[in-house]
Protein backbone atom coordinates (compact mmCIF):
# COMPACT_ATOMS: atom_id res chain seq x y z
CA UNK A 1 0.00 0.00 0.00
CA UNK A 2 1.60 3.68 -1.25
CA UNK A 3 0.60 5.99 1.11
CA UNK A 4 -0.57 9.44 0.41
CA UNK A 5 2.00 12.02 0.27
CA UNK A 6 1.85 15.82 1.24
CA UNK A 7 5.06 17.61 0.43
CA UNK A 8 5.83 21.46 1.36
CA UNK A 9 7.94 22.50 -0.88
CA UNK A 10 9.80 22.48 -4.28
CA UNK A 11 11.35 24.76 -6.64
CA UNK A 12 10.02 23.06 -9.75
CA UNK A 13 8.61 26.49 -11.12
CA UNK A 14 12.17 27.82 -10.82
CA UNK A 15 13.45 24.89 -13.09
CA UNK A 16 10.95 25.83 -15.75
CA UNK A 17 12.39 29.28 -15.89
CA UNK A 18 15.01 28.38 -18.18
CA UNK A 19 13.32 26.23 -20.49
CA UNK A 20 11.95 27.56 -23.21
CA UNK A 21 8.78 25.14 -23.45
CA UNK A 22 8.51 24.29 -19.65
CA UNK A 23 6.82 20.75 -19.21
CA UNK A 24 7.00 19.10 -16.13
CA UNK A 25 6.93 15.44 -17.39
CA UNK A 26 10.79 15.86 -18.13
CA UNK A 27 12.42 14.07 -15.67
CA UNK A 28 16.29 15.19 -16.70
CA UNK A 29 18.29 16.17 -12.90
CA UNK A 30 14.88 17.53 -11.79
CA UNK A 31 13.42 15.51 -8.02
CA UNK A 32 9.81 16.68 -8.63
CA UNK A 33 8.79 15.90 -12.17
CA UNK A 34 5.61 14.93 -12.77
CA UNK A 35 6.73 11.36 -13.22
CA UNK A 36 8.50 11.02 -10.38
CA UNK A 37 5.61 13.30 -8.15
CA UNK A 38 2.86 10.27 -9.33
CA UNK A 39 5.32 7.46 -8.99
CA UNK A 40 5.74 8.85 -5.29
CA UNK A 41 2.17 9.00 -4.74
CA UNK A 42 2.70 12.77 -4.02
CA UNK A 43 -1.22 13.79 -3.59
CA UNK A 44 0.08 17.71 -2.81
CA UNK A 45 2.84 19.49 -3.92
CA UNK A 46 3.70 22.95 -2.73
CA UNK A 47 5.08 24.71 -5.78
CA UNK A 48 7.33 27.68 -4.55
CA UNK A 49 7.81 30.70 -6.02
CA UNK A 50 11.18 31.05 -5.68
CA UNK A 51 13.45 34.19 -6.75
CA UNK A 52 17.06 35.17 -4.99
CA UNK A 53 17.22 39.34 -3.81
CA UNK A 54 18.27 40.75 -7.24
CA UNK A 55 17.36 43.67 -9.80
CA UNK A 56 14.70 41.86 -11.65
CA UNK A 57 13.63 39.40 -9.18
CA UNK A 58 9.70 40.37 -9.00
CA UNK A 59 9.16 39.61 -12.85
CA UNK A 60 10.61 36.35 -12.55
CA UNK A 61 8.67 35.55 -9.49
CA UNK A 62 5.80 36.89 -12.04
CA UNK A 63 6.78 34.45 -14.88
CA UNK A 64 6.27 31.23 -12.52
CA UNK A 65 3.26 32.25 -11.12
CA UNK A 66 2.35 32.19 -14.45
CA UNK A 67 3.82 28.99 -15.34
CA UNK A 68 1.85 27.52 -12.23
CA UNK A 69 -1.41 28.83 -13.71
CA UNK A 70 -0.24 27.34 -17.05
CA UNK A 71 0.26 23.78 -15.93
CA UNK A 72 -3.96 23.79 -14.41
CA UNK A 73 -4.97 25.19 -17.88
CA UNK A 74 -2.55 22.70 -20.29
CA UNK A 75 -2.93 19.54 -17.70
CA UNK A 76 -6.26 19.08 -16.73
CA UNK A 77 -6.24 15.74 -16.62
CA UNK A 78 -2.72 14.99 -14.56
CA UNK A 79 -2.79 17.99 -11.96
CA UNK A 80 -5.63 20.29 -10.05
CA UNK A 81 -5.30 23.43 -7.34
CA UNK A 82 -6.03 22.85 -3.69
CA UNK A 83 -6.89 25.86 -2.48
CA UNK A 84 -9.81 24.90 -0.09
CA UNK A 85 -11.28 22.46 2.46
CA UNK A 86 -13.16 20.97 -0.53
CA UNK A 87 -10.44 20.63 -2.94
CA UNK A 88 -8.05 19.26 0.03
CA UNK A 89 -10.59 16.47 1.13
CA UNK A 90 -10.56 15.44 -2.51
CA UNK A 91 -6.60 15.04 -2.68
CA UNK A 92 -7.01 11.29 -1.01
CA UNK A 93 -8.87 9.67 -3.90
CA UNK A 94 -8.40 11.86 -6.86
CA UNK A 95 -5.52 10.53 -9.09
CA UNK A 96 -4.04 13.78 -10.26
CA UNK A 97 -1.26 16.02 -8.39
CA UNK A 98 -3.08 18.51 -6.22
CA UNK A 99 -1.08 21.93 -6.61
CA UNK A 100 -0.91 24.96 -4.68
CA UNK A 101 2.07 27.93 -4.80
CA UNK A 102 3.79 29.28 -2.08
CA UNK A 103 6.51 32.35 -2.47
CA UNK A 104 9.89 31.61 -1.19
CA UNK A 105 10.96 35.01 -0.56
CA UNK A 106 9.71 38.40 -0.68
CA UNK A 107 12.02 39.91 -2.73
CA UNK A 108 9.69 37.92 -5.68
CA UNK A 109 6.79 40.47 -5.16
CA UNK A 110 8.64 43.45 -4.06
CA UNK A 111 12.11 45.12 -5.41
CA UNK A 112 14.30 46.55 -3.21
CA UNK A 113 14.16 50.07 -4.14
CA UNK A 114 10.52 50.38 -5.11
CA UNK A 115 7.64 51.48 -2.56
CA UNK A 116 6.09 48.55 -0.76
CA UNK A 117 2.66 49.87 -2.15
CA UNK A 118 3.29 48.80 -5.18
CA UNK A 119 5.14 45.33 -4.00
CA UNK A 120 1.22 44.42 -2.54
CA UNK A 121 -0.11 45.09 -5.49
CA UNK A 122 2.51 42.47 -7.45
CA UNK A 123 1.59 40.15 -4.75
CA UNK A 124 -2.47 40.63 -5.28
CA UNK A 125 -1.29 39.84 -9.03
CA UNK A 126 0.39 36.64 -7.70
CA UNK A 127 -2.24 35.83 -6.24
CA UNK A 128 -4.16 36.33 -8.95
CA UNK A 129 -2.60 34.11 -11.11
CA UNK A 130 -2.10 31.51 -8.50
CA UNK A 131 -5.84 31.34 -6.96
CA UNK A 132 -4.15 30.91 -3.55
CA UNK A 133 -0.39 31.37 -2.24
CA UNK A 134 0.07 28.71 0.86
CA UNK A 135 2.72 30.61 2.62
CA UNK A 136 5.52 33.70 2.31
CA UNK A 137 8.86 33.58 3.45
CA UNK A 138 10.46 36.63 3.90
CA UNK A 139 13.78 36.25 2.99
CA UNK A 140 16.39 33.51 1.38
CA UNK A 141 19.79 33.38 2.25
CA UNK A 142 20.53 37.05 2.93
CA UNK A 143 19.43 40.18 3.95
CA UNK A 144 16.53 42.33 2.12
CA UNK A 145 14.31 45.25 2.84
CA UNK A 146 12.52 43.16 5.17
CA UNK A 147 14.64 41.47 7.49
CA UNK A 148 17.91 39.13 7.62
CA UNK A 149 18.06 35.63 5.94
CA UNK A 150 19.75 32.55 7.35
CA UNK A 151 22.85 33.72 5.96
CA UNK A 152 22.53 36.84 8.74
CA UNK A 153 22.30 38.00 11.82
CA UNK A 154 19.71 40.35 10.95
CA UNK A 155 15.79 40.51 12.59
CA UNK A 156 12.86 41.83 11.19
CA UNK A 157 12.95 45.35 9.31
CA UNK A 158 9.92 47.92 9.47
CA UNK A 159 8.73 46.77 5.56
CA UNK A 160 8.91 43.17 7.31
CA UNK A 161 6.35 44.52 10.31
CA UNK A 162 4.50 46.26 7.40
CA UNK A 163 3.92 42.60 5.83
CA UNK A 164 3.09 41.39 8.99
CA UNK A 165 0.20 43.53 9.05
CA UNK A 166 -0.82 43.51 5.35
CA UNK A 167 -0.82 39.09 6.10
CA UNK A 168 -2.97 39.64 9.33
CA UNK A 169 -6.21 37.73 8.95
CA UNK A 170 -5.32 37.04 4.96
CA UNK A 171 -5.07 33.03 5.62
CA UNK A 172 -1.43 33.28 4.30
CA UNK A 173 1.73 31.77 6.33
CA UNK A 174 4.77 33.10 6.91
CA UNK A 175 7.78 30.71 6.52
CA UNK A 176 10.69 30.34 8.86
CA UNK A 177 12.67 27.96 6.44
CA UNK A 178 15.24 31.13 5.85
CA UNK A 179 14.70 33.01 9.00
CA UNK A 180 18.09 34.18 10.69
CA UNK A 181 17.14 33.49 14.59
CA UNK A 182 17.00 37.20 14.81
CA UNK A 183 14.00 37.39 12.23
CA UNK A 184 12.65 34.50 13.66
CA UNK A 185 12.21 35.51 16.89
CA UNK A 186 11.50 39.10 15.85
CA UNK A 187 8.48 37.84 14.02
CA UNK A 188 7.21 35.49 16.93
CA UNK A 189 7.58 38.75 19.41
CA UNK A 190 5.89 41.08 16.93
CA UNK A 191 2.85 38.39 16.26
CA UNK A 192 2.83 38.25 19.80
CA UNK A 193 2.96 41.63 20.95
CA UNK A 194 0.29 43.16 18.42
CA UNK A 195 -1.73 40.33 18.64
CA UNK A 196 -1.81 39.26 14.54
CA UNK A 197 -3.72 36.77 13.18
CA UNK A 198 -0.86 35.20 10.76
CA UNK A 199 0.08 31.61 10.96
CA UNK A 200 3.67 29.78 10.89
CA UNK A 201 5.46 26.87 9.84
CA UNK A 202 8.88 25.96 8.49
CA UNK A 203 7.99 24.38 4.97
CA UNK A 204 11.81 23.00 4.41
CA UNK A 205 13.94 22.97 7.86
CA UNK A 206 15.73 20.18 9.17
CA UNK A 207 17.19 20.50 13.62
CA UNK A 208 20.34 22.12 14.15
CA UNK A 209 20.64 20.13 17.27
CA UNK A 210 20.77 17.18 14.95
CA UNK A 211 23.22 18.67 12.31
CA UNK A 212 24.60 22.40 13.39
CA UNK A 213 23.75 24.46 10.29
CA UNK A 214 22.29 28.35 9.77
CA UNK A 215 19.13 26.48 7.57
CA UNK A 216 18.29 24.36 10.54
CA UNK A 217 16.41 25.14 13.23
CA UNK A 218 17.29 26.25 16.76
CA UNK A 219 15.21 24.00 19.20
CA UNK A 220 13.63 27.16 20.36
CA UNK A 221 12.47 28.56 17.63
CA UNK A 222 11.50 25.06 16.28
CA UNK A 223 9.44 24.68 19.55
CA UNK A 224 7.51 27.69 19.31
CA UNK A 225 6.29 26.70 15.26
CA UNK A 226 5.26 23.59 17.46
CA UNK A 227 3.71 25.39 20.54
CA UNK A 228 1.46 27.32 17.86
CA UNK A 229 0.09 24.33 15.98
CA UNK A 230 2.40 24.94 12.93
CA UNK A 231 4.21 22.57 10.93
CA UNK A 232 7.77 21.92 9.78
CA UNK A 233 9.08 19.95 6.36
CA UNK A 234 11.61 17.75 6.63
CA UNK A 235 14.31 18.60 4.08
CA UNK A 236 16.17 16.08 1.90
CA UNK A 237 19.20 17.85 0.91
CA UNK A 238 22.34 16.10 2.46
CA UNK A 239 23.88 19.49 3.21
CA UNK A 240 21.05 20.07 5.46
CA UNK A 241 20.29 16.18 6.95
CA UNK A 242 24.27 15.32 7.34
CA UNK A 243 26.77 15.11 4.27
CA UNK A 244 28.05 11.53 5.09
CA UNK A 245 25.07 9.61 6.79
CA UNK A 246 21.77 9.48 5.13
CA UNK A 247 19.84 7.87 8.32
CA UNK A 248 20.21 11.39 9.83
CA UNK A 249 16.99 12.20 7.73
CA UNK A 250 14.92 10.21 10.22
CA UNK A 251 16.92 11.58 13.40
CA UNK A 252 16.01 14.77 12.43
CA UNK A 253 11.91 13.30 12.69
CA UNK A 254 12.89 11.59 15.83
CA UNK A 255 13.77 15.01 17.43
CA UNK A 256 10.95 17.16 15.82
CA UNK A 257 8.65 14.37 17.65
CA UNK A 258 10.80 14.77 20.56
CA UNK A 259 10.45 18.50 20.90
CA UNK A 260 6.45 17.73 20.76
CA UNK A 261 6.32 17.26 17.27
CA UNK A 262 4.50 14.53 16.37
CA UNK A 263 1.67 16.22 14.87
CA UNK A 264 4.09 18.97 13.42
CA UNK A 265 6.25 17.02 12.14
CA UNK A 266 5.90 16.33 7.76
CA UNK A 267 7.35 16.56 4.46
CA UNK A 268 9.30 19.33 2.99
CA UNK A 269 12.03 17.64 0.46
CA UNK A 270 13.55 20.84 -1.48
CA UNK A 271 13.85 19.07 -4.56
CA UNK A 272 14.29 21.01 -7.49
CA UNK A 273 17.12 20.67 -10.74
CA UNK A 274 20.42 19.37 -10.00
CA UNK A 275 21.97 19.90 -13.49
CA UNK A 276 24.86 22.34 -14.18
CA UNK A 277 25.16 23.46 -10.49
CA UNK A 278 28.15 21.90 -9.29
CA UNK A 279 28.08 22.72 -5.42
CA UNK A 280 26.80 20.71 -3.11
CA UNK A 281 26.79 17.14 -5.38
CA UNK A 282 25.20 14.81 -5.21
CA UNK A 283 22.88 17.33 -3.41
CA UNK A 284 20.75 14.01 -2.19
CA UNK A 285 21.79 11.00 -0.92
CA UNK A 286 20.48 7.94 -3.63
CA UNK A 287 17.42 6.73 -1.04
CA UNK A 288 16.18 10.15 -1.39
CA UNK A 289 17.12 11.60 -5.18
CA UNK A 290 13.75 12.20 -6.36
CA UNK A 291 9.56 11.95 -5.46
CA UNK A 292 9.54 8.91 -6.26
CA UNK A 293 11.34 7.32 -3.56
CA UNK A 294 8.76 8.46 -1.08
CA UNK A 295 7.24 4.70 -0.33
CA UNK A 296 10.66 2.99 0.52
CA UNK A 297 10.83 6.88 2.95
CA UNK A 298 7.75 6.12 4.10
CA UNK A 299 8.78 2.22 4.97
CA UNK A 300 11.87 3.21 6.64
CA UNK A 301 9.81 5.76 8.83
CA UNK A 302 8.14 2.82 9.93
CA UNK A 303 11.56 1.19 11.03
CA UNK A 304 13.38 4.11 12.44
CA UNK A 305 11.18 6.84 14.04
CA UNK A 306 7.71 4.69 14.48
CA UNK A 307 4.91 3.13 12.62
CA UNK A 308 2.27 4.81 14.67
CA UNK A 309 4.35 8.49 12.98
CA UNK A 310 3.66 6.96 8.90
CA UNK A 311 0.27 8.58 8.28
CA UNK A 312 0.79 11.85 10.47
CA UNK A 313 4.52 12.63 8.81
CA UNK A 314 3.38 11.49 5.40
CA UNK A 315 0.11 14.02 5.03
CA UNK A 316 -2.43 14.01 8.23
CA UNK A 317 -0.05 17.12 10.02
CA UNK A 318 -0.53 19.02 6.73
CA UNK A 319 -4.20 18.42 6.33
CA UNK A 320 -4.81 18.92 10.00
CA UNK A 321 -3.19 22.12 9.82
CA UNK A 322 -4.32 23.15 6.13
CA UNK A 323 -8.25 22.32 7.56
CA UNK A 324 -7.10 24.76 10.29
CA UNK A 325 -6.52 27.29 7.98
CA UNK A 326 -9.08 27.18 5.69
CA UNK A 327 -12.05 26.99 8.07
Amino acid sequence: MKHPVIDLHCDLLAHMLNMPNPDPFKREGIGCSFPALAEGNVKLQVMAIFTATENGSTALALRQSEIFASFLAEYPNDCNLVHDINTLNQIATSPKLGMIAAIENASGFCEEDEPLKIGFERLERIITNTKRILYISFTHHAENRFGGGNNSDVGLKEDGEKLLQYLNGRKIAVDFSHASDALAKDILDYLSKHNLEVPILASHSNYRKVFNHVRNLPDNIAKAIIERDGIIGVNFLRAFVNNEDSNALYQHMNHGIKLGGFNSICFGADYFCTGNNPDRVPYYFKEHEDASRYPSIIEAVSEQVSPEAIESISSKNVIRYLNELWK
